[in-house]
């Protein structure tokens, strides 16, 4: 469903926490940086918003505040329509109209009751960083999440050092009061609510500080993967992160952190030199201390987390200018996992994944009917399902092309992406059809030749990109894929901000479990399953990706179901299908060596990776 009024839309946030980063170079909101609280940026205005049209909480002073210091900027708009499609620009003006009026009609404010215990809080981190006002705790209460509903904590605090964070646990456990811990929110899987406690906001603690000398970030848990990735390619350096809204420190504490270059840069512990927590008690350890927790030690079980981490020196890894990207399209998904487990094992590329058509589809398109649509073309008219990505130096890419088989190269990439509105067009594909014989269509696709017939054809520019778009953001969209990273496959895998787009048509469910690359048929099995599993409880779903680890002998795969967070009928749904799917992988653990659940790594992001791949 497309929301057309101010309602749908703040219903529909993906709480993604994309808003909270400046990924395509519109600014930050403006309150939301100087403010830091989730309220202030566009995601938690959404929150706000809908919480205020269904009664769940009143209007206070805190509330007028945010409503006020929204500047209708726009940046909203163009950040979330790139992700989702979504327009929150209207929902911040419905506030503003809503407060507005209120005010208006001389309606009472909400003034807060006397709290010793906030007053507490506000003693250590000062009184604008501690909160119990409704308008900000809405804002760290639900997610879209199928199992999560709305869990309303008493306090929100925003420490801005370890000295605070430690003070901060030793007050809540002389008044008992339990905890939860909040990167960015965007899990959104229930795991940073603490109802009617305290939820830790780290979003303050954003210091970076880069050690070329020793190849290492130092940074704080409120550092984004996208603004580490940002800082450190000053120095012409990577860092091994996630997705772009997700902190690194918690996305490490969770899962150890994978992506495209885990099957050479590692994962959990590979990831870090060294890092800082702050225990259950309130105390503060780092890792290279002999008398520190064993973190580095994996249990196959469900742990809590070990404390908060403060601080982490992150490995930072070279890069050289003659790096470059391709897709290697394949006709089937065990064609397209051998070569990838064979590519990994001969060391032939720095980033490695099997990607899906849903994954590629969504990503280089600016909406979803053109995905769609283009999906549907690669499927059917170019017999493409699968692509193995890879990112190398020159030599990695002579290495593939010596094998003689299609390739999608940056020029062909860059020119599929900026002519897809042609590219989707029926008329383009006869050109295909004159092709050789037995060749397939995505082979003849590849072949050098057909680069001035297929830029003939679909006509490849921002322009044309851009006229898919919306009329009020063509305009935008022109100068942002003016830009050359916006195609280039090597920058986009670096900073990751078209794989927020995966959640774009409903919010993602993803399963992420670890598998013997050797034993492709064991992952095809899974992947049967999941699909079973999904239709059963019709709930859409996809593959996502597979990405090799530990040179080709492990891999992390990725399915993916999708929700309408608004439907209570799909929830439901949903609920059911994770159940099953839970017990269908719980089963497969006990069948196949090799296969492991990242439910079980939660929280174990910081051991070793052979620890939890091979025992």
């Amino acid at each position: 469903m497309t929301p057309e009024t101010p309602l749908q839309t703040a219903k529909q946030c993906r709480h993604y926490a994309m808003c909270k980063i400046d990924f395509l170079g519109t600014g930050l909101c403006p309150p939301g940086q100087k403010k830091h609280y989730v309220s202030y940026f566009p995601q938690g205005r959404m929150d706000i918003y809908a919480a205020l049209r269904e009664d769940k909480i009143p209007v206070t002073g805190r509330l007028v505040d945010i409503a006020d210091t929204c500047t209708l900027c726009g940046s909203c708009d163009k950040q979330c329509y790139f992700v989702t499609e979504l327009r929150p620009l209207q929902v911040m003006e419905a506030l503003k109209e809503y407060v507005a009026s209120y005010l208006q009609q001389n309606k009472p404010v909400a003034q807060s009751e006397d709290d010793p215990i906030l007053g507490e809080f506000q003693g250590i981190v000062g009184k604008e960083w501690a909160s119990s006002d409704p308008a900000v705790l809405i804002s760290y209460a639900h997610d879209p999440g199928p199992f999560t509903g709305t869990q309303l904590p008493k306090y929100v605090v925003l420490p801005e050092s370890t000295e605070e964070v430690s003070r901060i646990l030793k007050l809540c456990i002389r008044h008992t009061i339990p905890y939860a811990v909040r990167g960015n929110g965007s899990s959104v899987m229930g795991f940073v609510f603490s109802p009617d406690g305290l939820v830790l906001d780290l979003h303050r603690m954003q210091e970076i500080h880069i050690d070329t000398d020793n190849w290492l970030a130092s940074i704080g848990p409120g550092v984004s993967a996208f603004d580490l990735q940002k800082r450190v390619s000053e120095y012409n350096l990577r860092a091994n992160v996630a997705e772009p809204a997700a902190l690194v420190c918690a996305n490490l504490m969770c899962s150890g952190i994978f992506s495209t270059y885990s099957n050479t840069y590692g994962t959990a512990a590979d990831n870090y030199v060294n890092a800082e927590f702050v225990d259950q008690e309130g105390e503060v350890f780092t890792l290279n201390q002999r008398q520190a927790p064993n973190l580095f030690a994996f249990q196959p079980e469900e742990l809590p987390a070990p404390g908060i981490c403060t601080r982490v020196d992150v490995r930072l890894h070279p890069k050289t200018d003659d790096e470059q990207g391709m897709l290697i399209p394949c006709s089937d998904f065990v064609e397209a996992a051998e070569l990838a487990r064979d590519l990994a094992q001969r060391r032939i590329g720095l980033a490695l994944a099997v990607l899906g058509l849903e994954y590629i589809s969504t990503f280089i398109s600016p909406t979803k009917e053109i995905a769609h649509r283009i999906k549907h073309a690669f499927r059917h008219d170019l017999g493409l399902e699968y692509a193995v990505l890879m990112i190398g130096d020159r030599f990695d890419a002579q290495a593939v092309k010596s094998l003689g088989i299609p390739v999608i190269d940056q020029k062909l990439l860059s020119l599929i992406t900026l002519g897809l509105p042609r590219l989707i067009e029926q008329e383009w594909l006869e050109l295909l059809r004159e092709g050789e014989g037995r060749l397939r269509p995505y082979e003849i696709l590849c072949r050098p030749e057909m680069m001035p017939v297929l830029e003939a054809a679909l006509k490849p520019s921002p322009e044309a990109l851009a006229g898919a778009v919306e009329p009020d953001l063509q305009g935008f969209y022109r100068e942002l894929y003016a830009r050359p990273e916006m195609t280039d496959i090597v920058w986009l895998n670096d900073f990751r901000i078209v794989s927020s787009r995966m959640g774009r048509e409903k919010h993602i469910v993803a399963f992420i479990v670890y598998v013997p690359l050797d034993k492709i048929a064991v992952v095809e099995q899974l992947n049967q399953e999941f699909y079973r599993i999904a239709e059963e409880h019709a709930i859409k779903n996809d593959y996502g990706f597979l990405t090799p680890l530990d040179l080709g002998k492990r891999a992390v795969l990725e399915y993916d179901y999708y929700m309408d967070q608004t439907d209570q009928g799909e929830i439901e749904r949903m609920q059911k299908a994770v159940v099953a799917a839970g017990q269908m992988l719980e089963g497969m653990m006990q069948e196949h060596a090799g296969v492991r659940w990242i439910k079980y790594v939660f929280n174990q992001g910081f051991s070793r990776k052979e620890s939890f791949l091979y025992s």
